[in-house]
């Protein structure tokens, strides 16, 4: 099962290493990772997506409660949340009519292209990860995709719930 925790923590040097530590000492595969400082400088939320054993993430999920640097852990998966993903992607656009489709395929799906260049359009997407997967398939369709980046999962819970301290 895809499980989404969501992660307060100390914005120290070896925080992230120590948590994501948590994961390979139990054989566990991350999906996603994101982390940032969050309005308070001194703190980082990080977001972690992953799937597998409810028994093993409950274990997972504990000692990372446990680590000094950790002040709140929350599994929001099952709560209503909202989750978005970056990606940019970089497309070939040769000609006037790839240039058309990448551009309608962008309206489409809300996208901005961000870069143009004599061959290559760059878009930008933000959404769930089925809208960004529906795109780059529309796009494959089309044109040549020539790289992509994703961000990975953030994701919140929705309403007054809050990750604070």
């Amino acid at each position: 099962m895809r499980r989404i925790l969501a992660i307060l923590m100390e914005n120290e040097p070896g925080s992230l290493s120590r948590i994501v530590g948590l994961f390979s000492q139990r054989a566990f595969n991350i999906e996603s990772l994101t982390v940032a400082p969050t309005d308070d400088n001194s703190l980082s939320r990080m977001t972690i997506a992953t799937k597998g054993d409810d028994k093993v993430l409950e274990q997972i999920v504990k000692q990372v409660n446990k680590l000094i640097d950790v002040i709140k852990i929350t599994d929001i998966t099952d709560r209503k949340h909202i989750e978005r993903e970056l990606l940019l992607v970089k497309v070939a656009a040769m000609n006037d009519k790839s240039r058309t489709e990448v551009t309608r395929i962008t309206d489409i799906f809300r996208g901005n292209i961000i870069d143009i260049g004599k061959q290559v359009y760059t878009v930008q997407l933000t959404g769930d990860a089925e809208k960004l997967n529906a795109f780059i398939n529309a796009l494959q369709n089309e044109t040549e995709i020539i790289e992509s980046a994703r961000s990975g999962c953030v994701g919140m819970a929705r309403g007054d719930q809050a990750l604070r301290i």
